[in-house]
């Protein structure tokens, strides 16, 4: 497998305030920042990282899913970065609704595209069959965007990778799918799973396409005044 540099939008957003620098990745630490996100890769890869992260989850009466929902012809890279936007902002407004101690928020949204095609989460196993045919022998575009919230500050990151799967069979799709790993994942795959398998190259970041590039991840957080190695 072949790894070469993820390309990466330019951070935007607002310096940090003087003074403003806290210690966080270092071990025995106890620097943290919240995580608007369920999903379990982006919160073992922080840990990984010594970045102790407190859940900032939805509230009942929050539908969030309906912010994945694509415009039109939107480009892939215009609706991920629309996405992540909606949801540090549906975060923020969280965070300051339940008074919770002033911390750096974090927020991800990963998608899968191919060609200008959206692949996002499949709604049932025959469309996750579906995707996984459209990828079979390809190369695809994995696309996550980033937005770090800090009081009224932002800082937003967007990470491009490359995937080429092989050639597919009927009967490894279905197989695959039954076993459930598709479901919930942009694309209809988990890199880091059974799919991985299947993988013949990829060019950018190996932690983007799982759902949180680690550069791009650090920059931002380094911007909104956290110190990393």
């Amino acid at each position: 497998m072949t790894t070469k540099t993820a390309h990466a939008s330019p951070l935007r957003g607002s310096l940090p305030p003087a003074g403003g620098r806290a210690t966080l990745g270092r071990p025995g630490g106890g620097a943290w920042i919240y995580l608007a996100s369920q999903s379990p890769r982006r919160r073992d890869l922080l840990q990984q990282w010594g970045v102790r992260p407190e859940l900032l989850l939805p509230d009942d009466d929050e539908d969030v899913e309906s912010l994945e929902a694509v415009r039109g012809s939107e480009a892939p890279a215009v609706y991920v970065r629309r996405v992540t936007a909606l949801k540090l902002e549906a975060a923020m407004a969280r965070w300051a609704r339940r008074g919770l101690p002033a911390a750096p928020v974090l927020c991800a949204d990963t998608t899968v595209a191919l060609g200008r095609r959206i692949l996002g989460k499949p709604a049932d196993a025959a469309e996750a069959r579906a995707m996984l045919a459209a990828l079979s022998g390809r190369t695809h575009r994995v696309l996550t965007a980033l937005g770090v919230g800090l009081g009224r500050r932002r800082w937003t990151a967007l990470s491009v990778s490359t995937v080429t799967f092989a050639p597919l069979s009927a009967a490894q799709i279905r197989r695959y799918v039954e076993g459930g790993e598709p479901m919930g994942k942009a694309g209809a795959y988990a890199i880091q799973g059974q799919a991985g398998l299947w993988v013949s190259r990829i060019t950018g970041s190996h932690t983007g396409i799982v759902g949180l590039p680690a550069h791009e991840t650090a920059a931002l957080l380094r911007a909104a005044g956290l110190a990393l190695y």
